[in-house]
């Protein structure tokens, strides 16, 4: 998959994942922090969407990337990525097999 040469530009102007998700952080604990103006609150909320757009993009990249890189026997085949499928993550196979109640 090649991207466009608007998109490199795009991705170069970006700021990476970590610093987006840390500049989202910040700006909700601003927001929910109750003193912002409606100006204030409104300019955080608009950022904060775009940050949203940004780390969604590059996760489905990643996604993307891990899907193209699993290993089939001796063949590479494209196979979705499965959180649940991590030792140890029960809950999530629960919700995966359809059992969303959690402990009762």
């Amino acid at each position: 998959m090649t991207m466009s040469k608007a998109a490199v530009k795009q991705a170069e102007r970006s700021p990476g994942f970590e610093a987006s998700l840390e500049r989202l952080e910040a700006l909700v604990k601003e927001m929910e922090g109750g003193q912002l103006s409606l100006e204030k609150m409104m300019a955080h909320f608009e950022e904060g969407m775009r940050l949203v757009r940004v780390c969604s993009a590059r996760l489905n990249e990643v996604e993307q990337k891990i899907e193209q890189l699993v290993k089939k026997g001796e063949a590479m085949a494209a196979e979705p990525f499965d959180p649940g499928s991590l030792p140890g993550d029960a809950a999530a196979s629960e919700v995966r097999d359809g059992d969303a109640r959690g402990p009762m």
